[in-house]
């Protein structure tokens, strides 16, 4: 319990989306974290299942406004 409180992730969501007949297998993560230097980003990873994918990181003054463009990517 003591490393959760320790973590540096504060919210994560994993969508899939899985369609054998038309052969989609794809993911798309959302992930509010702090760095080592307590920066709140907003790490977009999305891409084929198996694969690590392609990653795109936003810096926020706030973990509220990462929160507001988290829910917006929803």
């Amino acid at each position: 319990m003591l490393d959760d409180l320790r973590s540096p992730i504060r919210h994560h969501l994993v969508l899939h989306q899985i369609d054998p007949a038309q052969g989609i297998r794809r993911f798309y993560s959302l992930m509010i974290e702090r760095d080592l230097f307590g920066t709140v980003r907003l790490v977009r990873n999305w891409g084929r299942i198996g694969t690590k994918g392609q990653e795109k990181a936003e810096e926020f003054d706030s973990e509220d406004e990462a929160g507001t463009a988290h829910h917006q990517q929803r």
